[in-house]
């Protein structure tokens, strides 16, 4: 695995870290490399409230916020910044400012690889919002000070209109956290990893790609 001084990771929602980067984070970890969670808002807009439901509308936000900071104990990540926003409103935010936030805490850390969503191939208005900032950050940056930027795309369109994906990342040897860290945000996931465990013992094929490879595309600044 490459080796990496700090790697800084930025997403808008507790759980975007855990179903296609989780893998990535524990394999940094487990090396040495430590990282970094910029988690823009709590979810407090979730639409699951636990299977059964054990949350509402007013507590779903500290559930959340509870669920985050399990999440990254089982990945081992010791700093996590929790920005305040709402969520399904960073697209109306001022761009400018997650920027900045954003290149404070590069100047402060130094990472060598951020990890955020490639704007325009993420489906969601907050994730593809998330990634513009986070793009805007580091184009700013002198180009010998940029960190190198992987993107995270699962739009219908990615591969068609951005190629295949250059980083394939092999993270069998922490499948098992990666599991562990879904699980952990259990109010939005509850329903979803029955199933995946169900799976898991009949070895699906499939399955097991998504566990075990985790793919980004490297950003190319022009």
């Amino acid at each position: 695995m490459e080796k990496h001084d700090h790697v800084l990771v930025v997403f808008p929602h507790p759980d975007d870290e855990a179903f296609g980067v989780s893998g990535s984070i524990a394999s940094f970890i487990q090396n040495g490399t430590p990282v970094t969670y910029m988690c823009l808002t709590l979810g407090e807009m979730g639409r699951n409230m636990g299977n059964p439901p054990f949350a509402n509308r007013e507590t779903l936000p500290l559930i959340r916020k509870k669920e985050l900071t399990a999440a990254c104990d089982v990945l081992g990540i010791k700093d996590v910044r929790m920005m305040g926003y709402r969520d399904k409103t960073i697209e109306f935010e001022d761009n400018a400012l997650i920027a900045k936030q954003v290149t404070d805490v590069i100047d402060e850390l130094k990472p060598t690889l951020v990890i955020t969503f490639y704007p325009g191939y993420s489906v969601h208005p907050d994730h593809d919002s998330c990634g513009e900032a986070v793009i805007e950050a580091v184009r700013k940056l002198p180009e010998s000070e940029r960190p190198k930027v992987e993107c995270v795309a699962f739009s219908n369109n990615c591969v068609e209109e951005l190629g295949e994906a250059d980083v394939s990342r092999d993270v069998s040897t922490v499948q098992d956290k990666k599991i562990s860290t879904i699980e952990a945000h259990r109010s939005q996931t509850a329903g979803l990893i029955a199933g995946v465990k169900k799976r898991l013992k009949a070895n699906e094929e499939e399955l097991l790609n998504w566990l075990q490879k985790e793919r980004f595309w490297t950003y190319k600044f022009d």
